[in-house]
């Protein structure tokens, strides 16, 4: 049992990197939140006084504003289902002997390990590009004309795109959670006759409820910032202009930093709230 003694020094000791996160967190907010009051155009102007909450009402007034919303959680929702679907089923087949089972894994999980910037790249220009892409190759094998993928189907690309990378990651913890099931449940239920689609079910589903919890936050948190894929491919035409994007715009296209400072304490607030709400999720799933 630990003595008060070893608990301050232990407090002791975290402390220096307790007030070093502290600083790389509240130092940008602080600042993001100073700059949201104020109108502050660097190339035009510089600092032009205060402006109380006029940013945050033109930002949340602006035409572009639910519309950047709606695409942000269409394409964190889209790239959940798709994950956590596919996630499972490829950890099961993973979870089956095979023959060079191990280097298959690394194949499947080497995706996650891409930059999103030089896999938008990759998709953009190797795939997706409709004279020398892969598809339009495929497209009109089949006698089929080539799909402007990134404007006529630019959502779908996105998604595509973010999906593809995120995906390792879910077989990835969907593996780890289906390789502690009790294989001896398993093989219960198969003498007793339950078929395959019962003992998924029944069995396996249940199990993995909470690694599919965590799945479920961890990719939220960081899809709510999705940039990189967007500014690579579509620039935010075409319907795919998220929140971060629209923040970006205003900031360094705009140079409009107090407009994009409010922009910034809006998604912040945004985030939030769907972090308490999965928080709670993840604190029933892991007390059960």
């Amino acid at each position: 049992m630990a003595t008060q003694h070893s608990r301050s020094a232990a407090r002791f000791m975290m402390a220096p990197a307790v007030a070093l996160l502290l600083g790389w967190m509240l130092v940008p907010l602080t600042m993001t939140l100073y700059f949201s009051f104020k109108n502050y155009l660097p190339l035009r102007g510089g600092d032009l006084g205060w402006v109380g909450f006029d940013n945050y009402v033109r930002f949340v007034t602006s035409s572009a504003f639910w519309p950047s919303v709606q695409a942000t959680l269409v394409i964190v929702g889209a790239v959940l289902v798709i994950t956590i679907v596919f996630g499972v089923l490829l950890a099961m087949l993973l979870d089956q002997p095979m023959w060079g089972q191990g280097v298959v894994r690394i194949l499947v999980i080497a995706p996650f390990f891409v930059m999103p910037t030089v896999s938008a790249l990759v998709w953009k220009n190797m795939f997706m590009d409709p004279v020398n892409g892969l598809f339009a190759h495929l497209w009109q094998l089949f006698g089929l004309a080539p799909i402007e993928w990134l404007s006529q189907a630019s959502m779908t690309s996105i998604i595509i795109i973010v999906a593809w990378q995120w995906l390792p990651f879910a077989t990835l913890i969907l593996l780890t959670a289906i390789q502690s099931l009790d294989g001896e449940q398993m093989e219960a239920a198969e003498m007793d006759g339950a078929p395959p689609l019962s003992r998924f079910f029944w069995l396996v589903l249940p199990h993995l409820s909470r690694a599919i919890t965590i799945v479920v936050l961890i990719q939220m948190i960081f899809l709510l910032g999705i940039f990189a894929e967007i500014f690579v491919t579509t620039q935010g035409s075409f319907g795919t202009r998220t929140l971060t994007y629209l923040i970006y715009q205003r900031v360094l296209e705009s140079q409009n930093v107090g407009l994009g400072s409010a922009g910034g304490i809006y998604a912040v607030i945004l985030a939030n709230i769907i972090a308490i709400f999965l928080m709670r999720i993840v604190g029933k799933n892991l007390d059960a």
